[in-house]
């Protein structure tokens, strides 16, 4: 629209100016749409509607008659202007035109524009005042905008009018589909459920002017989902079409909803969404067994709580719904097995509760209900919600081990009774068809001593030595029997023998406990009471009876009275005991029970005299001394042992004295005495005899590389000596002897010098005395003989060869010169 200035020309003018501003209108929004004669006349008759021109007149009046009345000055006269979004021409579209009232058509006059998107989105011709939008528009984005006008002196841009502010409006169009904000979308539905059951709605937004045209009113339709499924066209609620949807035959569905602008409309923009409806379970199904009768066998040897088999109902519906209840309603074998149900499969467990038996009974039947627990009343009529199923057990046989006819067996037998003495008998047979024969044994860690033996073909218990009652009053033992021939199973049988008594033992005090009596007590009182037990049973009618032994039966000190309850008195005959002429009293008693055949026992009763108060309060039993003997004051005795402790103390250090001064074991080479000490075996040469030998050669060669051997013990390791030049048995050559010695001892370092001993062919000079060496009675004439030596041993052996075979050869050289 146009905003306009109105001058003076009168009333005929303005409204020919108004129309044709109309008409100007008009013409820039068929320019600027073109989008045919229907929108043009659409948006045509929209711009002209009441609110396009507003006129404000102001006149003055002449206070006095005959003054002329002027107009004032007229402001803006503005309407709201509107411009079609999405606008794709060339051109701008033109948006309107200001004009002020001031304005002569000099071009003195300056438009000027300002507010929102002034000068980037609308421009202004500052000469003419028209209004061009120079950018497309979109509503969605912003859907009005807010300008200001003013008209300036263009020389001195001094404002000429009060600026004013006009709205211009983007006008819609139908360029936005419908959206679903939320989708895809998933429901839940019973199934069974009735038609126009709801299921969700969906709702699609469309960002078009709700308030112009159709643009944004919906309608709904489905694509996808028929015949099961339906949608209300202008709420978008999804409801069920089709009666009995059964999930087990199908669960899940996916519909395709679609929105559509234009009222549904040719032309209109669309869009669509996917919604995956999904049939929730109800119990409309019966469980229902696979089979009507079902097979198990079970063995004859299983033990109560095994499994015999299994069975289940097939129920498609889910969860709740599909559970199970199982129980037995019928059938003869009701109380040999039971029914369980298995958490986790849910299956119906048949399991053993009595132990059967094949040759008793070889078939059971039983009747199994599998039931519903959870049942829907609005199904009810579709019942009932329970089947039944049959099950056919065959005992099978097995391989039984014997069965003793009794549980347990109890015997007697008597004691000291002889060997082989029989106890009992027990019985075993084979339940199997078969019937093989029985073999009985004893297991020895039940009787362990073997106090019984079985006869292993007819089971009789005998006994192997005679038993004693009061050792062992009962015997446990057991009793295996094996068949013979199968698989050799084996059972056994408690077997409980008793051992029945005979007084077989003397009666004796029930205690032993001495009898204490004052010195001072009175003749005729009772001093004890004395009573009698017996190993053997104690029958009721069981006694005893007391007596003096014969030996004491006239004595003068105490006397015995039998009660006749199995008890005796002993009673005091004198007075005037005293414990230092006799402080204990032994008083044989003789018991005797009534027993077959009577039994007899002595025992002694021990009476010990006490010194008592005048109240017969016992003070002392125990024999003081009245008079001490002599003996040592504790002074003489402390002085005796201070002595006998400095005596140990002196002892102490004289042997530790005397092993400080001991000899070391180890040999120290700065400590060796040898070099002060010549030993000498044969006579020596006086003062030159230190000329003789070297003192080194007494030393250990081995002290010289650190090993210094023990003196005290024998080496353990023997060195081979080295060879060398032995002479013959018969050789004279004894210098050559005495260094082969030498050489042999030199070479073993085991040997340690226990001794020294040196040969000298030389005896030195100057001696005085006149030699003793026998060495060299060789070279002269002797006649000695030494062939003695042959009857002194082994020992001297050696030197009955050397001087003896020395005389033989010089005896005969002797002769042969002769000669």
């Amino acid at each position: 629209m146009a905003a306009v200035v109105l001058k003076r020309q009168g009333l005929g003018l303005l409204r020919a100016f108004m129309v044709l501003l109309g008409v100007s209108a008009l013409c820039s929004v068929a320019l600027g749409t073109r989008r045919g004669n229907a929108a043009l006349d659409q948006r045509g008759h929209r711009h002209r509607h009441p609110g396009q021109v507003s006129l404000h007149r102001h006149r003055q009046r002449a206070g006095k008659e005959g003054q002329v009345l002027h107009r004032s000055k007229r402001g803006w006269v503005w309407n709201q202007f509107f411009v079609i979004e999405e606008y794709t021409g060339p051109d701008p579209v033109l948006v309107g035109r200001l004009h002020s009232d001031v304005d002569s058509g000099d071009g003195n006059i300056k438009y000027i524009l300002s507010g929102e998107g002034a000068g980037t989105i609308f421009v202004i011709d500052d000469k003419t005042g028209n209004i061009h939008a120079t950018k497309t528009l979109d509503r969605e984005e912003q859907a009005q905008y807010t300008l200001t006008a003013q008209a300036v002196a263009r020389d001195t841009m001094k404002p000429l009018e009060p600026p004013s502010e006009f709205i211009v409006k983007v006008q819609d169009i139908n360029d936005n589909p419908p959206e679903f904000l939320h989708g895809p979308y998933y429901a839940r539905v019973p199934e069974m459920s009735n038609v126009g059951t709801s299921v969700m709605q969906v709702t699609a937004t469309d960002a078009d002017d709700p308030t112009y045209g159709n643009s944004a009113r919906l309608v709904y339709s489905i694509l996808q989902g028929q015949p099961y499924f339906s949608v209300e066209p202008q709420t978008g609620i999804i409801r069920t079409a089709l009666p009995n949807m059964d999930r087990e035959a199908r669960q899940e569905y996916d519909v395709v909803i679609q929105a559509k602008d234009m009222g549904g409309h040719m032309g209109g923009l669309s869009g669509t969404t996917e919604v995956k409806i999904t049939l929730t379970d109800v119990n409309d199904n019966p469980p229902k067994f696979p089979q009507s009768v079902y097979p198990m066998s079970v063995s004859e040897d299983k033990v109560p709580g095994e499994e015999v088999g299994r069975l289940k109902a097939k129920d498609p519906d889910m969860g709740d719904n599909g559970m199970v209840n199982y129980r037995l309603v019928d059938g003869d074998g009701m109380g040999l097995f039971e029914l369980t149900t298995d958490s986790e499969t849910r299956e119906a467990v048949i399991k053993l509760k009595k132990p059967v038996d094949f040759e008793t009974k070889r078939s059971y039947t039983l009747k199994v209900e599998g039931s519903n627990p959870h049942v829907d009343p609005q199904f009810l009529a579709w019942g009932p919600y329970k089947d039944e199923a049959t099950i056919k057990i065959s005992v099978e046989d097995a391989d039984e081990p014997p069965v003793f006819v009794a549980p347990s067996y109890t015997f007697e037998v008597e004691e000291n009774a002889p060997q082989g003495t029989p106890v009992g008998r027990v019985h075993a047979k084979d339940t199997d068809v078969a019937n093989n024969p029985v073999r009985y044994m004893i297991p020895r860690y039940t009787d362990v001593e073997q106090f019984f033996s079985i006869n292993s073909e007819d089971g009789m218990i005998t006994t192997t030595r005679p038993l004693d009652r009061e050792a062992q009053a009962w015997h446990n033992i057991s009793v295996s029997a094996t068949e013979i021939g199968g698989h050799h199973q084996d059972t056994k049988v408690r077997v409980n023998i008793r051992v029945k008594d005979i007084n077989d033992n003397p009666p004796e005090f029930a205690t032993n406990n001495e009898v204490l009596m004052c010195e001072s007590v009175a003749p005729g009182k009772v001093i004890e009471t004395v009573s009698a037990v017996d190993k053997d049973e104690m029958a009721h009618r069981q006694h005893f009876t007391f007596s003096l032994a014969p030996e004491v039966a006239h004595n003068h000190n105490f006397s015995l009275k039998d009660n006749r309850d199995s008890s005796a008195s002993i009673y005091v005959l004198r007075k005037g005991f005293s414990r230092l002429t006799q402080d204990v009293y032994y008083l044989p008693i003789e018991i005797n029970d009534n027993g077959f055949p009577a039994m007899s026992s002595t025992n002694t009763l021990t009476i010990r005299v006490c010194s008592c108060d005048s109240r017969d309060t016992i003070l002392s039993c125990n024999v003081e001394p009245y008079v001490l003997p002599a003996g040592l004051s504790t002074g003489a005795l402390i002085a005796i042992l201070a002595c006998i402790v400095i005596l140990l103390a002196i002892v102490v250090l004289f042997v530790a004295l005397r092993r400080q001064k001991k000899e070391p074991l180890i040999v120290f080479e700065e400590e060796d005495i040898r070099e002060n000490i010549i030993t000498y075996d044969d006579e020596g040469g006086g003062e030159e005899d230190t000329e003789a030998f070297d003192i080194a050669t007494l030393q250990n060669p081995d002290g010289a590389n650190g090993f210094l051997p023990r003196k005290d013990i024998k080496p353990e390791l023997q060195y081979p000596i080295r060879p060398g030049g032995r002479p013959a048995a018969n050789s004279v050559d004894v210098d050559d002897f005495i260094k082969t010695r030498i050489a042999e001892a030199d070479s073993d370092p085991t040997a340690p010098p226990y001794d020294s001993i040196q040969i000298y062919g030389y005896e030195g000079r100057g001696s005085l005395a006149g030699s003793l060496s026998s060495l060299e009675s060789v070279t002269t004439e002797s006649d000695l003989d030494y062939d003695y030596l042959q009857s002194w041993g082994p020992r001297f052996k050696k030197l009955a060869d050397l001087y003896g075979t020395k005389d033989c050869c010089m005896n005969d050289v002797d002769d042969g010169e002769d000669s």
